[in-house]
């Protein structure tokens, strides 16, 4: 087992711990803020995806509901609601600016996602109705749900993780929320997104291992 598979089932480990607690989850220090950080080497993500896996099949055997939400996929669909006059326009733009300078079709790109998907309006509102939609259909298990947010790199460089799980700050009913990311740490509460943006200290949960 390699050294950052080890680091890996290390923080599944602590986060299966403090989930499952008899107390209830204690994955934050800070009472209700349920919020906290799985961080992992970016080529680890299969791993990742494997071991996250079992942690859900252990969670479901102590009688927990697990609600996964894909940040990949929810960009897609924002994308695709735009149309597909405007799919093919900026395409064609992109490309376009790209053959001048391919720093200025991916800064292209990225001003007409990023009204898309940042804010509160943005991506962490897509998790946060997917989140209460779940609450209201299992109102029993309330207690007893977590919501994983993961494929945080398929939105690499377009969107900074820094500011989702803020803006997800009393919008998910109570439940607790592990945003599984991508990068590397920097000091005690320091993440660089995929371990090439600048180091963000701006995390209020928890981080994992």
């Amino acid at each position: 087992m390699s050294g950052g598979d080890v680091s890996l089932q290390e923080a599944i480990e602590a986060l299966r711990r403090d989930l499952i607690h008899e107390d209830g989850p204690r994955i934050s220090t800070m009472r209700n803020y349920r919020f906290a950080i799985l961080q992992y080497p970016p080529d680890r993500e299969f791993a990742l995806r494997r071991a996250v896996q079992r942690l859900s099949h252990e969670l479901i055997g102590h009688g927990w509901r697990v609600l996964s939400l894909d940040l990949q996929k929810l960009l897609l669909d924002r994308v695709r609601a735009q149309g597909e006059d405007w799919h093919r326009r900026v395409v064609e733009m992109e490309r376009r600016m790209g053959k001048i300078a391919p720093a200025r079709g991916l800064n292209y790109l990225s001003s007409k996602l990023a009204p898309l998907i940042e804010g509160p309006e943005g991506l962490a509102a897509d998790c946060s109705r997917l989140i209460l939609e779940d609450c209201e259909r299992h109102p029993e298990q309330g207690e007893r749900t977590l919501a994983l947010i993961g494929r945080a790199g398929g939105l690499y460089p377009f969107y900074r993780t820094s500011a989702l799980l803020k803006h997800l700050d009393g919008r998910t009913g109570g439940v607790p929320v592990v945003l599984l990311y991508p990068g590397t740490r920097q000091g005690n509460s320091g993440l660089s997104f995929m371990g090439r943006l600048a180091s963000d200290n701006d995390y209020r949960p928890r981080i994992y291992p």
